[in-house]
This record gives C-alpha cells, sequence and structure tokens, in this order.
C-alpha cells in the first residue's frame, strides 16, 4: 500500500497518520460494517466494537484517536460510556455521537456532557468521513501534530485549518465566520453538491424555513471576494434547483 493517501483535496504521508486507530462502537451489524468500510477507504485503522461494555474493554486497554458512538447499546448505554470515558477514565480521545436520536435536547446534552460531535442516523458517508477527520484534526492540533503547512487547496485557492486563513494567488482572503465555513464544506467535498438547507443547518446550526435568502447571499459575496483575486477561474457553480459545488 502507498505511504501517500490523498483525503479531500489534499494529500498526507500516512507514516505521519499511522496512529489514527478508530473505534466504533455500534451494536447493528450492518451499520457497524459501513461505517468501518467508509473510514478504512481512507486508511484508518479501525476497531470495532458491538456493546458498551466491550468498548469500555477495549478503552480500558488500548489508545484510540477517536471513538464513534451509538448511544442505544446493550450492556452499557452509550450516554454512559461517554460519561466513564470522561469522568473515570479521564480520557480526552475525541468522540463522535452517531444516533437515530434527532432531538435538539438530545444533542444538547451529550454536547455538555462531553461529545465533540453528534450525527444522526441516517447518514451520508461523505458527510461522516468528513465529520471523523474534522474531529482528528482538532486531537491532532492538541497534540502538537498537525503542521500549519497542511492545506486544502483548489485552483489557486488555499485553506489553512489551523489559522482559517484563506489566501487565493498568494494574497489573503478577508472572509466573515460564515463565508469561511461554507467555502470550508464545499472544499472540502469539491465533488459534492450542497443544498442551501444542508448548508444553512451545518454553517447556522439551525432549520431552514426554505425563505431565507442568507445562503445565496453569503456565496455571492465570496464569489465576489475570490473574483477580485483571480477572475479568470470559476469556483463556486450554481446547481440550478439544488445548491452549490465547487465548480
Amino acid at each position: 500500500m502507498s505511504a501517500r493517501l490523498r483525503f479531500c483535496g489534499r494529500e498526507f504521508d500516512m507514516r505521519k497518520e499511522e496512529k489514527n486507530r478508530i473505534l466504533v462502537v455500534e451494536d447493528d451489524t450492518d451499520i457497524n460494517h459501513l461505517i468501518t468500510a467508509v473510514l478504512e477507504r481512507h486508511n484508518y485503522e479501525i476497531i470495532q466494537a458491538f456493546s458498551g461494555t466491550e468498548a469500555l474493554l477495549r478503552l480500558e486497554t488500548e489508545e484510540y484517536q477517536l471513538v464513534i458512538l451509538d448511544l442505544m447499546l446493550p450492556g452499557m448505554s452509550g450516554e454512559e460510556l461517554l460519561n466513564t470515558i470522561r469522568e473515570k477514565l479521564h480520557k480526552e480521545v475525541p468522540v463522535l455521537v452517531l444516533s437515530a436520536k434527532a432531538s435538539i435536547s438530545d444533542k444538547v446534552q451529550l454536547l455538555l456532557c462531553g461529545a465533540d460531535d453528534y450525527m444522526t442516523k441516517p447518514f451520508e458517508p461523505e458527510e461522516l468521513s468528513a465529520r471523523a477527520f474534522a474531529c482528528l484534526r482538532r486531537g491532532a492540533r492538541e497534540t502538537g501534530s498537525v503542521t500549519e503547512s497542511e492545506a486544502f487547496r483548489y485552483k489557486n485557492l488555499f485553506i489553512h485549518p489551523e489559522s482559517r486563513n484563506v489566501t487565493v494567488k498568494n494574497q489573503e482572503l478577508t472572509l466573515t465566520p460564515h463565508e469561511y465555513e461554507i467555502l470550508f464544506l464545499l472544499v472540502q467535498s469539491r465533488d459534492k453538491v450542497f443544498s442551501r438547507e444542508s448548508l444553512y443547518e451545518q454553517v447556522w446550526k439551525g432549520g431552514y424555513y426554505g425563505e431565507d435568502n442568507t445562503v445565496n447571499v453569503h456565496v455571492s459575496n465570496l464569489r465576489k471576494k475570490i473574483d477580485a483575486i483571480d477572475p479568470e477561474e470559476e469556483y463556486i457553480k450554481t446547481v440550478w434547483g439544488i445548491g452549490f459545488k465547487m465548480a
């Protein structure tokens, strides 16, 4: 297998990424295998657990860089396992909750109790990969293993996630926080078409009501700022009736 991996438009030296071991805690065999297959495509080492008690035994004896955690588990619930990870094992490993529970109260409670991110089922494989990568990146940043030189590139545009710095043709692009988040999502998954609803929910963390023109305005502003520096290239494409993607 090659020592290098290309992920989300960025190339990694897997000799530096070999520590990324992910524990997938999911009692549904089909879903567990699906998550494993999705993440193994990106060369992560996946360890599977099918109950809360099995996951606890593994966490007590092994180190992981990420835990993907279902909530409704036999033996020990996901909520109990998360509390044990934080309060008894004192582990700071990032935890991405992946659950069918979709209420705001469930999400808020788990995030306040120590989860790093929360996704609801059913899920899109591309979004799971991106969120897992983001959790791993945050964890690596805390341990000092991610360097500022690692950047997302698209044409003449570079995004440096650690500093949230964006340049086009080596000129810094001044963006609002929401403009940055939209651009980062689009560049991370450049082949994916994002609906306006999806962008609004992921960037503003709220429900989309259809008539809000917020996403269109922010994308228009992004285009103007990029075009002012690099008018010869097209960066963000409108997919009529759906949303936006990188050109």
